[in-house]
């Protein structure tokens, strides 16, 4: 077995956990409070994530650290997206959920020429324009249909001001990356989700039933398996090669969309991920160290 075949598996692998574990907390949205999602689903996701770390020896020296406060900036970030993400979900179905996050590359262009004065080429910004296309071609038609709910705008807002975070933490991200271990900042990350969600119990959290306990677990769980399947795949296979696989967990959405919610993407749905996508790809083509990640989760 090739070493790209062993890490487009692992990579196709991570992509379906995160597809499992929005889809979890999409069945959860509505019946648990936001805040108490975030606490399960970083809480256990810290549980494989510290066994994966005993497993490579890296528990507990690779959590060494020299840039403290740039880990906390990017957990805040990534913290606060986070909880954006999951309130999104409570509004918009998985699909549009997803291609809104695949905006968080597009806008760490824009970030990165405002805050780090990086030179953005013609290129690069085409695909930023393209991806804003994309976005009004997703959301003008749904606003304008006969049977719109304005609370699909809500949920917009709370899914872009994921991607805008995202956008942040990933610029993070890329500077931590060149000297941090990758669980180190994967398990920081997950700690501060962890004590901002418990710190949400004084406010309005709720005995779960049996079966969305279950559900709050599976959460963490399929979390931390992809977060690890992630790690891995990246140690057979370049990053370049393995970003388009991320594209997968739209499939995954609008598949899951039809089966669980009876929800089937319309016509504009399809132009708009196109328009997104290949924003991603031009962005991700000119800076391959900016890779297709998948949002805050």
């Amino acid at each position: 077995m090739s070493f790209d075949f062993k890490g487009i598996s692992l990579r196709v692998g991570a992509t379906f956990f995160f597809a499992l574990m929005v889809l979890f907390i999409k069945l959860l949205s509505g019946e648990i409070p936001v805040g108490q999602v975030v606490f399960f689903r970083s809480a256990f996701a810290l549980i494989p994530l510290v066994l994966f770390l005993m497993w490579t020896r890296e528990f507990p020296s690779g959590l060494k650290t020299k840039r403290p406060g740039r880990h906390i900036v990017r957990c805040l970030l990534g913290c606060i997206a986070m909880f954006a993400s999951f309130a999104s979900l409570k509004y918009l179905p998985m699909s549009h959920a997803s291609i809104i996050g695949y905006m968080a590359p597009v806008l760490a262009v824009v970030l990165a020429a405002i805050l780090l004065k990086e030179t953005v080429s013609n290129a690069r910004w085409f695909g930023v324009l393209f991806g804003f296309v994309g976005m009004l071609v997703l959301i003008i038609p749904t606003a304008a249909s006969a049977d719109f709910d304005a609370e699909y705008l809500t949920g917009v807002g709370l899914a872009l001001a994921m991607a805008i975070l995202t956008a942040g933490a990933k610029i993070q991200v890329r500077s931590l990356a060149l000297t941090e271990n990758a669980g180190a900042i994967a398990f920081y990350f997950a700690l501060t989700c962890t004590v901002a969600g418990l710190a949400t119990l004084l406010f309005d959290w709720v005995l779960p039933s049996w079966e969305l306990l279950g559900l709050l677990i599976c959460t963490g769980f399929s979390g931390g398996i992809a977060h690890i399947l992630m790690t891995l795949s990246y140690q057979y296979s370049e990053v370049s090669k393995l970003a388009a696989f991320e594209y997968l967990s739209l499939v995954f959405a609008v598949i899951a969309d039809g089966l669980f919610f009876g929800i089937i993407p319309e016509p504009a749905f399809y132009l708009a991920a196109t328009c997104i996508i290949g924003a991603t790809m031009v962005v991700a083509l000119k800076d391959r160290t900016l890779s297709v990640e998948p949002a805050p989760r």
